[in-house]
């Protein structure tokens, strides 16, 4: 029987020059951080790397989910396991074969998040997700915090539960992108195990609040 769904707070819409303060705020009500790492080139935006997932594990002992939005995930592999990092998620469009950079993650002791963006289609990732730990299925595009959520992903959510539960797959579904006190239900109908929310609790005006809340919803 699967568990109830769990909420993962997305970093990039918090307020970095207070970062420490903000996720000690919500720590009590979620259940990890999903950290945004980008190159610059995968997607035109830069943000975190490892030297801020290290400082930031000295103060918590959140479960660190790293999005991959590279294009060379395994150079990262050895710097993020030593920061803190317990998976990394990398995008299908990067790697059409991931066996190899999946195996390299695992060497190192990284749990390991396949991703797939809205335009792409489901059966570029179908073949491979009984090698990770989740299904990361983007319901906004990558590289910019504060989208909508694409309401056309959800036959995809539906589409991961679906080859998992009738597998016997061990991985996870998690979404990422506009969810909110909204969409949350819609993603967790679908068959989402995991949602990861930015800006709905970063951005509103109490955010532990918000967290809390928003973890009430999806567990309801």
């Amino acid at each position: 029987m699967r568990s109830r769904p769990r909420l993962f707070a997305s970093l990039l819409a918090a307020d970095f020059a207070r970062l420490g303060e903000e996720v000690a705020a919500i720590e009590p009500y979620v259940d990890g951080l999903h950290i945004d790492c980008m190159d610059g080139h995968f997607v035109p935006n830069l943000a975190v790397g490892p030297a801020v997932i290290g400082s930031l594990r000295k103060s918590t002992g959140l479960f660190f989910d790293a999005h991959l939005m590279v294009t060379n995930p395994d150079v990262l592999f050895d710097e993020l396991a030593e920061a803190g990092t317990n998976l990394v998620s990398i995008h299908i469009e990067a790697l059409p074969d991931p066996t190899r950079v999946v195996q390299a993650a695992r060497r190192v002791g990284l749990g390991v998040g396949l991703v797939i963006n809205p335009a792409t289609p489901f059966a570029a990732v179908a073949p491979f997700i009984e090698l990770a730990d989740l299904v990361l299925v983007m319901s906004v595009n990558p590289g910019w915090g504060g989208q909508t959520f694409i309401p056309g992903v959800i036959p995809k959510i539906e589409a991961a539960r679906e080859l998992i539960d009738s597998r016997g797959f061990s991985a996870e579904v998690q979404v990422d992108g506009g969810i909110d006190s909204n969409t949350a239900g819609l993603a967790c109908a679908a068959g989402a195990d995991v949602l990861v929310a930015g800006s709905a609790i970063f951005r509103a005006a109490d955010a532990a609040k918000a967290a809390r809340q928003l973890k009430e919803v999806i567990e309801a």
